[in-house]
């Protein structure tokens, strides 16, 4: 039987072009086992360790998913809603809308999402773009700030899937938007509406998902990305360097990751007597398990017990019509051009 798709194309006829969504993913539950699932996927990811697979094999198999899986079980229950995980349920909002989007501009393309880790999979993605012909596939990854641990293991996954297909695509791929203007205008645009709302805080964080620091030194891009989007922001909201500071949160192992830590500098700053601080994640197009409970409320809870006096989570993009507005943008901006 042949390893390559069955579905047929015939050469001279008009096809489609396909855009996918890619974000990074999340449980199918809030239980042990599923989180055994998701997390046996996504630690499984070179990309994400770097470390010899024998020797990670080991300390995933033997140590990691015999402990973290419930740990992170109840995690996931404080913010799990009714719908489902907040990320895949906001992702889909944001799929309808982009395809919205792109009907009201009169542009007949294919979305289709698919999730790194997790379902729907790039996989299942790929396969519904492929039933619907197309000949073209722009693949934007909803992360903002090029990482190779999460970009490029978007890029690895698509071309692994690609590689079974009989006709290859014409392949367009959005390794990075995080200077684009529409972005960074959605991000001061929020951040705007919530000081006119509660007021401006003593001092504003951008805090960044980490990376291992030895990433950056081999030369990953990220920290550079994330400083970027973060001066540009401040920049438009006319902040001095005081009142506004770039972080790095959800480390995890015993090595070093890029600093300063988020959880550490807000301990800080509360002993300094810093009393109010907003928290913007920019590096999430979703707000998700990172955002919901380690900042709204593990992170609250930590600068609150060290003397601080409120914390404030602003929330991801999400489907806000300003983000919509830059994804649409964005797609536009790295379509073919007949």
């Amino acid at each position: 039987m042949s390893a390559y798709s069955s579905v047929t194309y015939h050469y001279g006829n008009a096809m489609n072009t396909g855009v996918l969504l890619v974000n990074l993913g999340t449980p199918s539950a809030p239980t042990p086992t599923a989180l055994r699932r998701y997390l046996g996927e996504f630690l499984a990811d070179p990309r994400i360790t770097e470390k010899p697979r024998w020797l990670w094999w080991l300390i995933l198999h033997g140590i990691i998913l015999r402990v973290r899986p419930r740990r992170a079980a109840k995690k996931y229950q404080q913010i799990w809603t009714e719908q489902g995980s907040p990320l895949l349920v906001i992702s889909r909002a944001q799929l309808q809308l982009i395809r919205q989007g792109l009907e009201q501009a009169g542009q007949s393309k294919v979305v289709s999402l698919g999730m790194r880790y997790g379902y729907p999979s790039i996989a299942n993605a790929l396969e519904e773009l492929q039933q619907a012909r197309v000949g073209r596939v722009l693949v934007l990854p909803l992360y903002p700030q090029y990482s190779g641990s999460t970009t490029g293991s978007t890029f690895d996954e698509v071309t692994r899937m690609l590689q079974t297909w009989r006709w290859v695509p014409e392949l367009r791929f959005i390794n990075s938007y995080a200077g684009h203007p529409s972005y960074i205008q959605a991000l001061t645009s929020s951040i705007q509406e919530r000081w006119r709302e509660f007021g401006k805080p003593n001092k504003l964080l951008f805090s960044f998902h980490g990376i291992p620091k030895r990433f950056s030194d081999a030369g990953d891009p990220y920290r550079y990305e994330c400083e970027k989007t973060a001066k540009l922001v401040a920049a438009e909201l006319q902040l001095s360097s005081e009142h506004w500071q770039v972080v790095f949160q959800s480390r995890f192992g015993p090595e070093e990751w890029l600093q300063p830590y988020t959880d550490k500098t807000l301990i800080e700053l509360a002993q300094q007597g810093v009393s109010k601080i907003d928290i913007i994640a920019p590096g999430f197009a979703a707000d998700c398990l990172e955002t919901l409970e380690e900042i709204a409320v593990e992170n609250q809870q930590l600068f609150l017990q060290f003397g601080g006096e409120q914390l404030n989570y602003i929330p991801a993009l999400n489907n806000s019509p300003k983000h919509i507005q830059a994804l649409l943008a964005l797609i536009a901006e790295h379509d073919w051009k007949e």
